[in-house]
């Protein structure tokens, strides 16, 4: 065969009676295929003194060898290598030696992610290898390398409908678009045809084993959903449970070898993972989160109308009892319902391109295309094999839950106040840059420590570190990818760009984890300390140039423009600062380190109107908490950062409140009759649906003992008087009531309309009406605090 390029879609080792085998299903440029690599061996490394007592202790165990390799550890001790020709051998010498005090190093990556890293393949690969017949072809002893194959998947959108009681399934709905073509079907039991899309099944079973059958002729290489892993995919293995049969809904010959493998990730078994082999599930949730997206609630009807200006058939609180109606009296309906979901999900993944922010990040960090999060695990996959070539093996995890933390980003005394033309100066990356610039690396500080290195190559960090000039791996895999970021851009690759700088960014919290096999607290102080001064220093040479800084934090300072008279006049001003701050840091570290800078200092924002709030009940200023008026393409746009506008536990009476105000007060606008008329809407009761407060419940219910809060109150009344099933992670809707907090869904008391003024719009105002002298309470005659 000759070379074929293909992206991996699933990976997995299996001991055998030859070794260990490495599979490898993948979408590839003629389709799925499977790799296999068999007789691989799996390896640790043991410290040259540590050696006679390794072999004291693993002498019982059968096929393993010890070689000499050109390796040193983090103190600069030769190692040896163990080789074992089983996976789970290895593991169980691992534990014994781990038992006796002594150190395997490296004994926790698994087999087939070792395989790949150590030939750069993240995701993406060519390989060749004589191809067997059958179902799908099989590569057997296959030859691999790294390539850049950008895949074209063939996905799903899945979503199914069932009784809220018990397992009982009505239907399972698929969309899909395939060279331009919509794909549309529903599975359902029904004793009569109802649409054309819609095939029909005389009972549960036969629908489920009719899905299966489907699923493997369609074979899609995606399934998308929303909570698809632990609600749909889930369910469905459960009604195949109940009727014991195989869930087969992966790539295999047999029952067997396409069955789905489950793991649970929390102690409750509410949160679960699934591995389909040649096929990969990927839920719209996680996948959002992953992409840092917000919103105020991540239920599929939400996103759709934030996203897509679109909505669910159904929307009620009710919405389960109506699902079982339809099923009972209108399954056309049910269908239209089912399939409208599938839609939605598959238009959110479209509009975000949240796939291929996932293939891209696959490529990127050499992880499997649905892992989401595992920053340490990418840092690993990106950083280990650059370290193998230097000739150092890496130690072990830490796990240290008492690990010394570094401290966090620098945040700067605030001057509070209304200000006209303030400029926001941000540092591109500033965490990375820092890295690149003072050689901040796990292996160029042990080099600092160990080697006896001359000062001149050397770059000092904090808290004792030091770091060598030239021999290091982090500043260079930083800039390679400050580089791939940059070429994304210039490409308007939006979803590569987010997944290069959510990398990049994600190093300074690795280094900084206490489960990172290189954590050492000097490297993450190093870090932020360097920021803390970079601010600092920052914010004295703005000074120097005749202006105030108002605020700065973590990566950004604040700058008021007093006496410019105009917007553009500020801009130009804000311009000439970058360049000479820009200027001023390269030449500042080339002299005092002898480094080449890599700090870039932006003139990002000018806020024509802004708003630095004191902390409530002081003239202190405040901290993370600010907003104002920019200009975005000749339209006047409020930002808010921190206050109640942006705060999904105030309610949208709150929010909206205050945006509207401030926009009046930013551009001197009357706001007298303006507040008076919203605090006698709700004190008419005219507007008691914006009066909701929502709240994630982060414990199950009878976790809380002691200070019971509001919401919490809510959910257990929901139970006792209406029935409602409550679960950790649900969000309660509640409104506070002259008896306390009662559940939207069984409120039986009057709303004390006190409170929302006093507690949600008076302190939404007077954040801003302190500078203008004044407050709620004296605008509208009210005595705040009078029915507390």
């Amino acid at each position: 065969m000759n070379d074929q390029r293909g992206f991996i879609l699933t990976r997995q080792w299996r001991d055998t009676r030859n070794g260990t085998e490495l599979e490898f299903w993948l979408s590839s440029n003629h389709g799925p295929v499977k790799l296999l690599v068999p007789q691989q061996e799996s390896v640790f490394f043991i410290a040259v003194e540590q050696v006679p007592a390794a072999l004291e202790i693993v002498k019982s165990f059968a096929g393993f060898t010890v070689k000499d390799v050109p390796l040193k550890n983090f103190t600069l001790q030769p190692v040896k290598a163990f080789y074992f020709k089983s996976q789970r051998t290895l593991r169980e010498a691992k534990t014994r030696l781990l038992e006796q005090g002594l150190s395997p190093l490296e004994s926790d990556i698994n087999p087939h992610d070792r395989f790949l890293m150590e030939r750069f393949i993240r995701g993406s690969l060519k390989f060749r290898g004589e191809a067997a017949a059958g179902k799908f072809p099989v590569v057997h002893q296959a030859e691999m390398t790294s390539d850049n194959y950008q895949p074209l998947l063939k996905v799903i959108s899945l979503d199914i409908e069932t009784a809220m009681q018990g397992i009982n399934l009505y239907s399972i709905g698929i969309y899909a678009v395939a060279a331009g073509s919509m794909y549309e079907k529903v599975f359902m039991v029904a004793d009569k045809p109802v649409a054309d899309n819609v095939e029909i099944f005389n009972n549960e079973k036969s629908l489920i084993i009719g899905f299966l059958i489907w699923l493997a002729d369609y074979d899609p290489d995606i399934i998308i959903g929303w909570n698809v892993i632990n609600f749909d995919m889930w369910y469905l293995e459960k009604v195949c449970e109940k009727y014991q049969l195989p869930f087969r809904c992966g790539r295999g010959e047999t029952g067997k070898e396409a069955a789905a493998h489950w793991r649970t990730l929390d102690d409750e078994g509410e949160r679960r993972a699934v591995s389909i082999p040649g096929r990969v599930v990927l839920d719209g949730i996680e996948l959002l989160k992953a992409a840092f997206y917000r919103f105020e609630s991540f239920a599929l009807n939400n996103v759709a109308k934030e996203l897509l200006g679109n909505s669910k058939l159904i929307q009620d609180n009710d919405r389960g009892e109506k699902i079982t109606d339809l099923f009972l009296e209108n399954k056309l309906a049910l269908a239209k319902y089912n399939v409208q979901d599938c839609k939605l999900v598959w238009d959110i993944f479209e509009h975000t391109k949240l796939l291929d922010f996932a293939i891209a990040r696959t490529k990127m960090t050499g992880l499997p295309l649905e892992r989401i999060g595992g920053s340490v695990a990418s840092f690993d996959f990106r950083y280990l094999p650059l370290l193998h070539r230097k000739g150092f093996v890496a130690p072990n995890s830490h796990l240290l839950e008492d690990a010394e933390q570094s401290p966090g980003g620098f945040v700067m005394e605030s001057q509070p106040g209304i200000y006209d033309y303030v400029a926001m100066l941000d540092f591109k990356s500033l965490y990375p840059s820092i890295i690149r610039s003072f050689k901040i690396d796990p292996l160029g500080m042990v080099l600092g420590e160990h080697k006896g290195l001359d000062q001149s190559e050397l770059v000092p960090g904090f808290n004792g570190a030091w770091f060598s000039k030239t021999n290091n791996i982090l500043p260079e895999l930083i800039a390679e990818l400050w580089q791939l970021r940059d070429q994304a851009k210039a490409n308007s690759d939006a979803a590569l760009s987010q997944a290069i700088k959510i990398i990049m960014n994600s190093f300074y919290g690795v280094l900084g984890s206490g489960g990172c096999r290189f954590f050492d607290s000097r490297l993450a102080s190093s870090i932020t300390k360097r920021g803390h001064q970079i601010i600092q220093q920052t914010a004295d040479f703005i000074e120097q140039q005749g202006w105030q800084v108002i605020y700065g934090d973590t990566d950004s300072v604040f700058i008021w423009f007093k006496d410019v008279e105009d917007a553009d006049s500020a801009a130009k001003v804000g311009k000439e600062l970058e360049e000479k701050l820009n200027l001023w840091w390269d030449q500042r570290l080339q002299k005092e380190y002898g480094i080449e800078s890599a700090l870039e200092i932006e003139f990002e924002t000018l806020y024509q109107r802004f708003l630095m709030p004191t902390i409530r009940g002081s003239d202190q200023g405040s901290k993370k908490r600010y907003a104002g008026v920019v200009l975005n393409k000749g339209k006047k746009e409020l930002v808010f950062k921190g206050l109640e506008n942006v705060r999904t536990d105030w309610t949208k009476i709150a929010r909206d409140f205050q945006s509207e105000l401030y926009r009046r007060v930013f551009l001197d606008e009357p706001y007298h009759d303006y507040i008076k008329s919203v605090v006698q809407s709700v004190l008419d009761g005219d507007i008691d649906n914006e009066l909701v407060y929502r709240k994630r419940l982060r414990r199950r219910l009878d976790e809380y003992r002691r200070n019971v809060p509001p919401h919490v109150q809510a959910a257990r009344k929901a139970v006792e008087q209406a029935g409602a099933k409550i679960r950790r992670g649900d969000w309660i809707e509640y409104v506070i009531t002259i008896n306390g907090a009662e559940p939207v869904v069984a409120q039986g008391s009057l709303i004390d309309y006190q409170h929302y003024i006093d507690k949600q719009l008076a302190p939404a105002a007077d954040g801003i009406l302190y500078f203008k002298d004044e407050s709620l309470a004296g605008i509208t005659d009210q005595q705040i605090g009078l029915f507390e």
